[in-house]
């Protein structure tokens, strides 16, 4: 009896370990399907998209001008930080431009908002993204050159001198240029690249090839640096500047990070997105609106009728990303106001 009653023990305890088996696979079931659909809503895939595209961004930039700075000019140049930041660009266009259109700059989304490109409701979830990638992205170069930092900087962690390291992961006024002049540089050079970045897009204009938009933008970043980057550092993006100016104050640099070079921080925040709204306005007005418009064609119906099919209007589609964006190309001239855009 006692044998027959531990077999029966046995089975139950087989039957519950079972039962509890199940019970497990159902719920990992259960929620890998919730994972898997709330990675599918749209906010969701575009706020990772534009996260990890920024990400790859700015590792490869601050990368390049880590090598710089703590190389000492033998291991790195400002030609490679150049080239660091531009295909750091190409390859963060790459990663989401068919996702989210990894605009990968904050001055980017907002024009893009505010010539009713896109809705404004999706602006704090690109921001967002950005941000939480570039803030990554400065923890990673922090953490891989740690020690190349402690050595050169002797232990202390500088945000000026010969010796600061700060300006590996943010821009700062350099001696010989004034806060305005700096200010009215960043705006300058931002107007610049949204203007390149809507021709590069415009179908109706000269626009990049299929499929070398990525490559053509990560191009213009490079020209911008090379021809007008001494001045204020081309920041051109609030995503690329800020985020990381938060963790140096973080990890240890202190509140000088804000208040260096007359609290110089809040320029390639507010700059950019006044250069990037005005270069978007002056492309689409002098440049966009005077495009000829391709005349309608006129076919007669296969039944010899005289109804006239008039072919319908081609939208523009979108085509790339910038550093900030895949930009869907403006409408023909006349097809909606321009602050519909």
């Amino acid at each position: 009896m006692s044998e027959r009653a531990d077999g029966q023990e046995a089975d139950l305890n087989l039957l519950f370990v079972g039962l509890v088996c199940c019970f497990r696979s159902i719920q990992n079931s259960t929620m890998l399907r919730t994972i898997q659909s709330v990675l599918q809503r749209e906010m969701v895939r575009e706020f990772l998209a534009e996260s990890m595209s920024t990400y790859v961004m700015m590792v490869f930039g601050l990368g390049s001008v880590a090598h710089m700075v703590l190389g000492d000019q033998k291991l790195g140049s400002y030609l490679g930080v150049n080239l660091g930041f531009g295909f750091g660009v190409t390859m963060g266009v790459h990663v989401a431009g068919g996702i989210s259109g990894a605009h990968m700059n904050a001055a980017v989304t907002f024009t893009s908002c505010a010539l009713g490109r896109m809705p404004w409701k999706k602006f704090p979830i690109y921001v967002l993204g950005q941000f939480l990638g570039s803030f990554s992205a400065a923890a990673t170069i922090y953490l891989l050159f740690y020690r190349a930092i402690d050595k050169f900087s002797g232990g202390e962690l500088l945000v000026t001198g010969p010796l600061s390291t700060a300006n590996i992961f943010a821009t700062y006024l350099p001696e010989h240029m004034s806060l305005w002049h700096g200010f009215l540089d960043e705006v300058f050079l931002t107007a610049m690249l949204q203007l390149c970045l809507f021709a590069i897009t415009d179908k109706k204009n000269n626009a990049a090839l299929q499929g070398t938009e990525a490559l053509v933008i990560g191009v213009l970043i490079c020209i911008i640096g090379v021809s007008l980057g001494m001045n204020s550092g081309y920041a051109i993006n609030p995503s690329r500047d800020l985020p990381p100016r938060f963790f140096t104050f973080i990890a240890g640099w202190g509140g000088q990070v804000f208040s260096a070079r007359d609290s110089w921080w809040w320029v390639p925040v507010v700059a950019p997105i006044l250069g990037a709204y005005i270069g978007g306005i002056v492309y689409l007005g002098l440049i966009h609106s005077t495009i000829p418009r391709a005349p309608q064609r006129l076919e007669d119906s296969a039944a010899g009728d005289q109804k006239i099919i008039a072919a319908p209007k081609v939208l523009l589609t979108p085509t790339s990303s910038t550093p900030a964006s895949n930009q869907p190309a403006p409408p023909p001239s006349g097809s909606m106001p321009l602050e519909r855009f």
